[in-house]
């Protein structure tokens, strides 16, 4: 049944990130990319990582796409710089992705289910690694790229600032 969600999930995320990048909409794209990283959270819940799911869900489908989504609404585009709007294909897709997440819910009741009185289900499968042995990791092996992408992330939100600024 795993490999089921894995498949559903893997494959909707791949599409979501293919849409951000052939949108041509700003604010479509950095939606689907919203959706692309819910889509990452509940492979990390597959994976028995529910912190590492909830981080993806909080920091980066939360703060960091409330501020890609500042900054798009701040360089004040027009809209005939997005292209012609594909209404047809939206719809589709909508009822697309719609009918999987259905099917999603549905899997993921009947495994839930399946294993509610089972007592070979415990809790140590579940979280085997913790949340110290996450922040050790981070904070010690891993610091420099950490440190890394948070400046990466801060140059290209100033860099995206200063050329809407001098296109005005």
């Amino acid at each position: 049944m795993e490999i089921v969600v894995f498949a559903i999930i893997s494959v909707v995320a791949t599409v979501c990130a293919i849409f951000v990048i052939s949108h041509r909409n700003p604010v479509s794209s950095a939606l689907f990319l919203i959706a692309t990283m819910v889509s990452l959270a509940i492979l990390f819940l597959t994976l028995n990582a529910p912190f590492l799911a909830a981080i993806q869900i909080i920091v980066y489908a939360g703060a960091i796409m409330v501020l890609f989504l500042f900054v798009i609404m701040l360089l004040n585009l027009r809209k005939d710089e997005f292209g012609p709007e594909r209404k047809r294909a939206q719809r589709f897709f909508a009822i697309l992705f719609g009918f999987l997440f259905l099917i999603l819910i549905a899997t993921a009741i009947d495994v839930g289910l399946s294993t509610v009185g089972n007592p070979e289900v415990s809790t140590t499968k579940l979280a085997p690694a913790g949340v110290e042995m996450l922040a050790e990791l981070l904070f010690t092996k891993y610091l420099f790229p950490f440190e890394i992408a948070s400046v990466l992330l801060l140059v290209a939100i100033v860099g995206a600032v200063v050329m809407a600024k001098r296109k005005l």
